[in-house]
């Protein structure tokens, strides 16, 4: 029974001592990565110039309207358009199926808005943030970029990016204020892990393909 007894409490105390490491690990992970961003987060009217605005897909409704932060961040990117601070727009997000498309519901948003639509580019497999970034790099060949998203988003597409070797700035779509903040921090905690994870053992994107260079015409992105 003593015997038990210690192997129990042995067991707790491994446990305990995992959690608090793992707990540990993830915050130490969070700071390297927030350290990273610093200095290349800019506001739209500072940002230096770039190839290219990277906007990262968000949430579409059912009818196809943006929701708002996708909203946002597109409006943020047709700004830059329009300031001349980017030549191009690459929208990257979901269209992983028929039901569900981020990136055509981002183009007919951009089109209304009176971008060129030779200027418009689509990544239908940007299913997440490293896939985005490595894809913008490798299929789309994006020398420079601003990446386009919420402030809390940047520091680890910008992590992202530095880790891929890609010339990036990020510009804040932080136009409303949004529900869900302390959950989408909390999560974003852990997904800061899942890029440095990704980072660390040189991962794939889930599809890659044919490039269609950044510096031709968006048509040939289009589906």
């Amino acid at each position: 029974m003593k015997l038990k007894r210690f192997s129990i409490k042995r067991l707790v105390l491994v446990m305990a001592a995992i959690a608090v490491c793992s707990v540990v690990a993830v915050l130490a992970i969070n700071f390297m990565v927030q350290k990273t961003s610093e200095g290349f987060i800019y506001d739209a009217d500072d940002v230096p110039q770039k190839e290219v605005a990277l906007v990262l897909g968000a949430k579409v409704h059912e009818n196809g309207r943006l929701s708002d932060m996708f909203r946002d961040r597109v409006d943020k990117a047709i700004g830059l358009y329009e300031a001349g601070k980017v030549d191009k727009i690459l929208v990257s997000g979901d269209h992983g199926t028929e039901e569900y498309d981020e990136v055509n519901a981002a183009k007919d948003y951009l089109l209304q808005s009176g971008v060129s639509g030779a200027d418009i580019f689509l990544d239908h497999a940007g299913f997440d943030t490293y896939d985005s970034v490595y894809r913008a790099r490798d299929i789309f060949q994006a020398e420079s970029m601003i990446i386009v998203t919420q402030r809390y988003h940047l520091p680890r597409a910008l992590y992202i990016a530095d880790k891929l070797g890609v010339d990036a700035v990020g510009v804040s779509a932080d136009l409303h204020t949004y529900g869900g903040e302390d959950y989408r921090n909390f999560r974003e905690e852990f997904a800061i892990v899942k890029a440095w994870l990704d980072v660390a053992l040189k991962s794939k994107p889930k599809f890659l393909g044919e490039p269609i260079p950044i510096s031709g015409e968006g048509f040939a992105s289009w589906d």
